[in-house]
């Protein structure tokens, strides 16, 4: 819960409320306004009388479960199938639905929405059109769960944490197989993705990064992989 309420675009704001440069010293992240975990444990109006932890977690899952560094954060979530598929639409549908969540967890108005999104200036000015279909569709859910309909894109089926895996002991962003090998109740293997330019449509994610950094991101595993033997250890 703690890793989607900072992923989200408006505790972003919020942040350059605080402070504007690159970094982000502990005291200020300290002073962040997190929701507290008990706003979890409760249904909201979207979640159908579920608490809405059950309704965050599978988007959580699916959204940072590629690899299999991070098996372990997988298994903590409850899940021991093989990595998801990379899938920037289905990605972009998640974190739309999280990120108008939050805005209702934060008690954003309709018009606020709005002003938290156009904020994102350099967002919108280097890639203009993907921007407005990341706006346009956190507001069309954020709208629908103000309303009471049905927001769920028919291409988010099946539902988060039910998306298309890789096969088992595969993965693209997998550079060393977890010791105890790989998960041995994995769902039917997906088709193979191919590799894409970065089209407009291809960046939809609106993620932290884009599968072409992810493929880059050396730095990044060594330091997973780091991690692991500290714990080993």
């Amino acid at each position: 819960m703690l890793l989607a309420n900072l992923s989200t675009r408006i505790l972003d704001y919020l942040a350059w409320q605080k402070h504007a440069g690159a970094s982000l010293k502990f005291f200020l992240l300290e002073q962040l306004p997190v929701l507290t975990s008990r706003t979890y444990d409760l249904p909201v109006s979207w979640t159908k009388g579920a608490p809405l932890a059950d309704w965050i977690r599978p988007r959580v899952l699916e959204l940072t479960y590629t690899s299999y560094e991070m098996t372990p954060w997988a298994n903590y979530l409850g899940d021991d199938g093989p990595p998801f598929v990379w899938d920037e639409r289905r990605r972009f549908l998640m974190r739309a639905e999280l990120d108008a969540a939050y805005c209702h967890l934060y008690g954003i108005g309709r018009a606020d929405v709005d002003l938290v999104l156009d904020s994102f200036r350099a967002f919108k000015n280097k890639q203009p059109a993907v921007f407005q279909d990341t706006k346009d569709e956190i507001v069309r859910v954020y709208e629908a769960m103000a309303e009471g309909r049905p927001f769920t894109q028919p291409s988010l089926t099946p539902p988060p944490a039910q998306g298309p895996r890789h096969p088992p002991g595969t993965s693209p962003l997998t550079r060393v197989i977890p010791a105890g090998g790989p998960p041995k109740n994995p769902t039917a293997p997906a088709a193979k993705k191919k590799r894409r330019g970065k089209s407009a449509p291809d960046q939809l994610g609106g993620g932290l990064f884009g599968l072409d950094e992810v493929e880059g991101g050396d730095i990044q595993l060594d330091l997973l992989n780091l991690f692991g033997e500290d714990e080993q250890a």
